[in-house]
């Protein structure tokens, strides 16, 4: 069962933990994450409490990595300062970060922007080129490999089935098989934001300005960053990325895989209940489906 996590709560916490924050204003960013529920405290900080256990095997790399990426990427980082404890009834470990400025972006601001797409191309390589000398220690299981994606295999294809009546389940089908079929990442691992998707973009004045969410972060095959070709850009867009990203055609195979079985698990799951998600996943399997060696 989720706790209910509401600002009394969240000001109980802050007051008894920090002391030094109990006077700063405590404000609920709506619409929140689905994964934490966010504070804004002051003008400077951000409080994220866990909805749920999932987030909480990514706090420690957080706080051990984000404050030496983010120094070294050309967008702006969610930076944590403190880990809260649980209490008054929350059962779990929780953060403040600091504050970032933004709108969450969206395919009507970004998707024909050809600058965006270059830009993101840029911090992949910059968090590629980190990896070069900043490497996790071998086997720490703070930091560990992006999840195969023939454990989702079960899923999708399950997934691709209930949604066969609005999209080509054959055409998803294909796709989801050349993935498999893809030669795997052979290379040395590099840093990968690990959920690289629209949501996850913060924009001012219309333009990138942070990347956030970053409990996914691992070591290891690039292509599950590769899904933001199809959750954020139009083809235009999509070639420039991956021509400055310059992947060989199994990591771009398996990149299609993620963008795939990203969109389609969260469609089959969400759909129903949120018109904006059934709005963006949709979007993004056509955009998966629509993608051919062509266009490149």
């Amino acid at each position: 069962m989720r706790p209910s996590i509401d600002t009394e709560l969240t000001r109980r916490l802050v007051d008894a933990q920090f002391p030094q924050w109990a006077g700063l204003p405590l404000e609920r960013v709506e619409p929140g994450g689905s994964d934490h529920v966010i504070h804004r405290l002051g003008g400077e900080l951000a409080v994220r409490m866990p909805r749920h256990p999932g987030p909480l095997g990514a706090l420690g790399k957080e706080f051990a990595w984000l404050p030496r990426l983010a120094p070294r990427l050309p967008l702006a980082v969610p930076v944590p300062v403190a880990q809260g404890r649980p209490g008054f009834g929350y059962p779990w470990p929780w953060s403040v970060s600091r504050w970032l400025d933004g709108e969450t972006a969206t395919t009507e601001k970004l998707g024909d922007d050809t600058a965006a797409a270059g830009e993101l191309a840029g911090f992949l390589l910059a968090l590629w080129d980190f990896g070069r000398v900043h490497r996790p220690a071998p086997g720490t299981a703070a930091v560990p490999p992006p999840q195969p994606l023939a454990d989702r295999d079960r899923a999708t294809r399950a997934a691709i089935a209930r949604a066969a009546d609005t999209f080509d389940a054959e055409a998803m089908t294909a796709v989801w098989d050349a993935a498999l079929a893809a030669e795997p990442w052979n290379r040395p691992p590099v840093w990968v934001h690990g959920d690289f998707h629209t949501g996850n973009l913060l924009t001012v004045g219309g333009r990138l300005s942070a990347v956030i969410d970053f409990s996914g972060l691992a070591f290891g095959d690039p292509a599950t960053d590769l899904m933001m070709a199809y959750s954020l850009m139009a083809p235009p867009g999509r070639a420039l990325f991956r021509t400055a990203l310059a992947p060989d055609a199994d990591t771009w195979a398996r990149g299609r895989g993620w963008g795939l079985t990203g969109a389609l698990l969260a469609y089959t799951a969400y759909a129903h209940e949120s018109p904006g998600i059934a709005a963006a996943t949709t979007r993004q399997i056509h955009a998966v489906l629509e993608d051919r060696a062509e266009d490149y």
